[in-house]
């Protein structure tokens, strides 16, 4: 399939598609109040905003992309990365959220400097800059970059650049609001195109009995035995939580939506929304590469699972639209990444080192410039990261978020369930512990391949590993140092209890959740 197949109705559409969503940047560029932040959208978004926005932020395209390869070689057990997350994203409700609304932060960062003082801020901000770069705009880079690559056959690098020159348009152009905006009614066409491609492979295959039984029953287990090479249960029970804590609690373009809500009732609501839609995640982004294994078990690349079904299953005209939704999803993960970024930048590295006194429009071009140099410093990293060997794209993906999650994890974790943990316990882990985890990360990914040497154990258990490290490393830390700590009291919760309304919703999410998980085990 490569830009020839492209019917020139699908041309029609991609385009027509483009065009909608820059009128919708355009016109939310000109509501916003003029001279306010671009960054925060104006502390207003409603539960629905938070839900969809989280969610989408967090399933961007190259989620299905690499879900539909996982469910393609693995079956649902890498749904566990979807379902297991219900857990801190209810940390993030009930733990969090109380204390970031509390403190009225804008930034992350902002909340650490509060809670460990200015040193911790400083270096919290570089490493926050170094999580977006990796995690964020490479990785969406290196998906959005297969994607186009498979359509159009140019090389990763044109490709990556393709998508960066319209994410940082569109950035600039609107600001978070576009994106927010666009958000929204992107998410109801993903859900819309993938549903439809799970209804129609269902159909041709023949019902869901036909389907449980043209693939192989283990592929409707969450737990793997412990043996399993790419999904074991207990790494995975293990190694999740490090990266769920830092992925939904403390990641800064995931917490954002719930940082610009109206109030903390509307934050935990939103956070909740996000739970129930993550049990979609499964249906609607692994299914479609179980159904592909059912239908053409022949494919020889598991990446292409996804492109390979839309291609075969839709009309003329409907992957066009696919491939504009994809499209403009991986530009709004891009855009959202890039604009963390430069918040980040700005107001914490900025304006606070170099240039207090800054003006309203120094800053925002300030912004712009960091804009740019974030996204061709990302095209590098994205290189590097396509030359990695031997790991299907979702473990790909695992891993090297895998490598980055530990030493925040363990920051936030201990700054706010521990007293006692003290400012250069937080600095040593920020340094110190990053560079140990991306280091161990860096060899056994490139250096030494997990592939060739088998001392390695499973990345998930190798994240849990370094997480445990660096929080003996905090404890002991903080017990032998014995400066006074005059920080750890400017840290203000939001005091109203949950409504019942919330703790009703959580509460039936967990009982539907378990029911899920007791659901899908013990098969063959």
């Amino acid at each position: 399939m490569h830009a020839k197949f492209l019917d020139t109705l699908d041309w029609g559409i991609l385009i027509a598609y483009f065009l909608i969503l820059m009128t919708i940047g355009i016109w939310a560029s000109l509501k916003r109040k003029k001279g306010s932040s671009l960054f925060l959208a104006e502390n207003s978004l409603k539960w629905y905003h938070i839900g969809f926005s989280m969610w989408g932020t967090n399933v961007g395209p190259s989620m299905l992309i690499a879900s539909a390869s996982a469910g393609f070689t693995t079956g649902i057990v890498s749904g566990n990365y979807a379902w297991y997350a219900f857990v801190f994203i209810a940390l993030l409700a009930f733990v969090f959220a109380p204390r970031y609304l509390g403190t009225r932060v804008t930034t992350l960062p902002e909340f650490m400097g509060r809670r460990f003082g200015q040193s911790t801020r400083g270096i919290l901000a570089w490493y926050t800059i170094v999580t977006i770069l990796i995690s964020w705009l490479a990785l969406t880079l290196f998906a959005g970059g297969i994607l186009i690559r498979q359509i159009f056959d140019i090389p990763m690098w044109q490709s990556a650049l393709i998508l960066l020159v319209i994410s940082a348009f569109f950035t600039m152009a609107g600001g978070l609001k576009a994106v927010a905006y666009t958000n929204v009614y992107q998410m109801v066409l993903l859900i819309f195109v993938s549903a439809a491609l799970t209804i129609v492979g269902i159909c041709k295959i023949g019902g869901v009995a036909a389907l449980a039984d043209a693939v192989p029953a283990n592929y409707w287990n969450l737990f793997m035995p412990n043996d399993d090479p790419a999904f074991p249960w207990l790494p995975i029970l293990l190694g999740y939580p490090v990266m769920g804590v830092w992925f939904w609690c403390t990641d800064q373009s995931m917490v954002q939506p719930v940082l610009a809500a109206r109030n903390l009732n509307e934050g935990q609501k939103g956070a909740n929304f996000t739970g129930w839609l993550k049990i979609l995640d499964v249906p609607l982004y692994i299914l479609p590469g179980i159904l592909c294994l059912a239908l053409y078990p022949g494919l020889s690349n598991p990446d292409e699972a996804y492109m390979t079904m839309v291609t075969n299953l839709f009309p003329v005209g409907m992957v066009g639209l696919v491939l504009a939704v994809l499209t403009a999803a991986l530009v709004s993960t891009i855009g959202s990444a890039l604009n963390a970024l430069s918040t980040v930048f700005t107001m914490d590295i900025y304006v606070k080192n170099f240039n207090p006194e800054v003006s309203q429009k120094k800053i925002i071009r300030t912004g712009q410039v960091v804009t740019v140099l974030g996204a061709l410093l990302s095209v590098i990293i994205t290189i590097a990261i396509d030359s990695i060997k031997g790991l299907n794209l979702f473990n790909v993906f695992q891993s090297v978020l895998g490598f980055i999650a530990p030493p925040m994890a363990a920051v936030f974790l201990f700054g706010v369930f521990w007293k006692r943990t003290t400012t250069l316990a937080a600095n040593v882990a920020l340094t110190a512990g990053t560079v140990f985890s991306i280091g161990v990360g860096i060899l056994y990914l490139w250096v030494l391949p997990a592939g060739e040497y088998s001392f390695w154990p499973h990345f998930m258990m190798l994240s849990f590993y370094l997480f445990v490290i660096i929080g003996v490393g905090m404890v002991l830390i903080s017990l032998f140092d014995k400066r006074s700590q005059g920080h750890a009291l400017d840290i203000r919760k939001v005091m109203e209890k949950p409504s019942k309304g919330v703790v009703a919703a959580w509460i039936l999410l967990a009982v539907v959740m378990i029911g899920l998980y007791l659901f899908f085990n013990g098969h063959g």
